[in-house]
């Protein structure tokens, strides 16, 4: 069965705010390349607008004045990507994404089934309850070199350890360093 791998930039602290990492070309185009070997994304409601609202390219293909040069390979990268998002609060998604409703194990099986490549699964709220049913095959986390000393934290409230073993590593020139782990 393909991997449902929860991937997500991390602070030495724990911190998984999307502001207290470091933003850099060559992570950049790590992600873009994670992305991208992936069948789809999967987001529960508040990543999914936050990652819209940042990375959709307008129909125009133009870029925003904000988005360096390099970031464009990432944002054409997830723009074009199938989504998934879980919510029970949004009438309908678009930006290539469907909407998961129902009891979320058979749900997030139902994706991964569907999959050959993987799916990727980021965020805050909705990886913890995902984590709560045993799902996840896979994490990834880049390490930043970083203490943020406040924010979210990684799988905050997760009510069971979940051991891990280690099947991969890489260091970036920034210090950062991406970490894969697989539940023992």
């Amino acid at each position: 069965m393909p991997l449902l791998r929860y991937a997500i930039n991390v602070t030495l602290d724990g911190c998984i705010h999307h502001e207290a990492g470091i933003t850099e070309e060559e992570l950049h185009r790590y992600w873009s390349e994670t992305i991208a070997r992936a069948d789809a994304l999967l987001f529960g409601r508040v990543t999914y607008q936050m990652m819209e609202v940042a990375w959709r390219l307008p129909p125009s293909g133009a870029t925003p004045e904000w988005m360096a040069d390099w970031m464009v390979p990432f944002a054409h990268t997830i723009d074009a990507a199938k989504k998934y998002v879980v919510s029970t609060t949004l009438d309908h998604v678009d930006w290539n994404a469907e909407l998961v409703r129902g009891d979320l194990g058979p749900a997030v099986e139902r994706i991964k089934q569907q999959s050959v490549n993987g799916v990727f699964l980021g965020g805050v709220t909705l990886p913890l309850a995902i984590a709560e049913l045993g799902l996840i095959d896979e994490y990834e986390f880049v390490v930043h070199p970083r203490i943020a000393g406040h924010g979210p934290t990684l799988l905050a409230g997760l009510s069971k350890y979940v051991d891990l073993q280690l099947v991969g590593q890489r260091e970036f020139g920034s210090g950062a360093v991406a970490l894969r782990y697989v539940p023992k």
